[in-house]
């Protein structure tokens, strides 16, 4: 760094931020921390073609006005900018910091729905877990670039490697055996499971989130402190030049890595300075389990969640076709009662009591009442109304997008609304799609877009038809529709129509909704990458009206086809 680049660009900014003359020394070095109490980032490794500072840099710079001296330390008085998507997130999620580190407190429970699908299950159950205090996540807000930059491929298997938006811990896409969590059925549609402390977390890329936080923010970051955007830049963009870890730098927000849908799925290694320590990430919190890990249970499908109480649940599944189900709860005093009703093997009852370990090798940060104010509240101290605060059941729900018109109208040549499914339509039959026809689209209508979802037990959406740029001029689709428009994913991941294959027994509702659009959605993935929650959050600001037709199936041998009865304001 040139003498005159760092008189007329660092020293002002060092100044204001009132640093010493030492740290200006190390910082026209090559400051990669070296375990210094101030680790800063590295000027030259900024993107060519940058035109001073990063713009993340000068956010988090914290001016000698903004911070005051508590003991022999400085604390940060004003906001820090990675405090932003966590606080979407209150009151589930809460931050604090001090000059050094951004605290991340939380249950370790998500809003929405969790375990289902689950097929590789060695028995966990979701409990919380007390992430707070000297057990909260911690992330450096000025992270540094490593000297040896450290992959995760087959390293760091246990504990986490990033915090997601939602407070989720999340994990490597390798489990502790070395196998990708992903490919073998130990993750739910959100890409979480739990651990053997019954600890829920991810181990892929929670793009869910971005729908909550939008696509100009990070959904989560890796503990090297670095952010970890979607699928595409703030901008819409597609990535380019990523290196081996899914990250590079960019003028406007310095280096972040990406999200992807295949492996690594998240940050593959870690750009910043990380120290390993037991095959993880050190310091990081520590879960604490009530009870022992068990085996895999094979051949159990995990069907359904739900909270049944302030602090109770119940987890259902199918063992080889028979239904079981655990119900429990936790105790104001930390002791869990589980019921275990275990079909033809009768029912089990177990009180378990919480086994705390503590929280690590870790300050933890100022303790609650030095965080520098409440943090559910916003800026002008006023209590917080988000309404993005809970993701809910499902980030994106059945009628999110919604805007039922009067004239608008979807109708079906094979099926009336509420109508019985012809088997053809389905898993059952031929899969084919179901030909379709709507009238009455509003004035404005540049297009149209797609989908068929279905409501499953526990509040989970599943998708079983994503469709867009369905040219303004069409009224119909017929039947096994090709070369018309474009084409996503189903809730299994694969592109194309997912003919309903309904489990269980009893009538299934699966809805199809047609949107008129004011313009075509502005998607940069490919179809492959597209799933509902992809297109529904690029669409929520184009929808003029939309029409839905709801289908009824029940498969054959399981029970009446009858219609379920519609609910209250349908």
């Amino acid at each position: 760094m040139s003498g005159v680049y760092f008189q007329m660009k660092l020293f002002p900014l060092l100044l204001a931020a009132d640093l010493s003359l030492r740290f200006v020394a190390v910082v026209s070095a090559h400051d990669l921390a070296n375990g210094t109490a101030h680790p800063h980032y590295d000027f030259s490794v900024k993107p060519p073609g940058a035109d001073g500072e990063p713009a993340w840099f000068l956010a988090q710079a914290a001016p000698a006005e903004n911070r005051v001296r508590a003991g022999d330390r400085l604390v940060r008085t004003n906001r820090p900018a990675q405090a932003a998507v966590f606080e979407l997130f209150a009151p589930r999620v809460s931050v604090r910091w001090d000059e050094r580190f951004l605290f991340i407190e939380s249950n370790g429970l998500p809003a929405h729905n969790m375990m289902v699908g689950i097929t590789n299950w060695q028995q966990q159950v979701p409990l919380p877990q007390n992430y707070t205090g000297a057990n909260a996540w911690q992330l450096p807000l000025s992270p540094a670039p490593a000297r040896e930059p450290l992959s995760i491929k087959n390293h760091f298997l246990r504990g986490a490697i990033a915090i997601a938006a939602n407070g989720i811990p999340i994990f490597n896409p390798q489990n502790n055996r070395g196998e990708i969590s992903a490919e073998i059925g130990e993750l739910d549609q959100w890409g979480g499971h739990c651990g053997r402390a019954d600890d829920y977390h991810y181990h892929a890329a929670p793009l869910h989130l971005q729908s909550v936080v939008g696509k100009d923010k990070p959904i989560a970051y890796a503990l090297d402190g670095y952010a970890i955007y979607g699928l595409s830049e703030p901008d819409g963009s597609q990535p380019a030049g990523l290196d081996e870890f899914n990250g590079h730098a960019t003028a406007p927000l310095g280096y972040h890595y990406h999200a992807s849908t295949r492996y690594p799925y998240v940050n593959g290694g870690f750009h910043g300075e990380v120290v390993e320590r037991g095959g993880q990430v050190d310091p990081q919190p520590r879960a604490q389990p009530v009870r022992e890990a068990l085996p895999p249970l094979r051949g159990a499908k995990i069907t359904g969640f739900e909270t049944t109480g302030a602090s109770s649940y119940k987890l259902t599944y199918d063992l080889n076709g028979e239904k079981r189900a655990i119900l429990y709860s936790v105790n104001a005093d930390g002791s869990a009662p589980f019921e275990f009703q275990n079909g033809r093997d009768g029912t089990a009852k177990e009180t378990y009591t919480r086994r705390e370990r503590g929280g690590g090798d870790r300050q933890g940060g100022p303790p609650r009442e030095d965080r520098g104010g409440p943090q559910t509240r916003d800026e002008r101290g006023a209590p917080r109304n988000d309404a993005r605060a809970s993701e809910g059941a499902s980030v994106i729900g059945m009628d999110a997008m919604k805007k039922p018109s009067a004239a608008f109208v979807l109708t079906s040549p094979e099926v009336a609304d509420d109508g019985k499914l012809p088997a053809d339509y389905t898993g059952d039959g031929s899969g084919a799609t179901l030909p379709l026809a709507w009238r009455g689209a509003p004035a404005g209508t540049q297009s149209y877009a797609l989908v068929m979802d279905h409501l499953a037990p526990g509040n989970v959406v599943k998708s079983y038809w994503t469709m867009w740029d369905i040219p303004a001029g069409m009224t119909s689709l017929p039947k096994n529709v090709r070369g018309i428009g474009k084409v996503g994913t189903s809730f299994k991941g694969a592109p194309g129509y997912e003919p309903p294959h309904s489990q269980g027994p009893g009538p299934k509702t699966y809805v199809l909704t047609i949107y008129a659009l004011s313009a075509p959605p502005q998607i940069t993935q490919a179809p492959r990458e597209v799933t509902r929650e992809v297109l529904l959050a690029a669409i929520k600001e184009k929808v003029l009206a939309s029409a839905s037709l709801s289908v009824v199936y029940t498969r054959p041998g399981s029970g009446a086809n009858e219609p379920p009865p519609r609910r209250a304001g349908e």
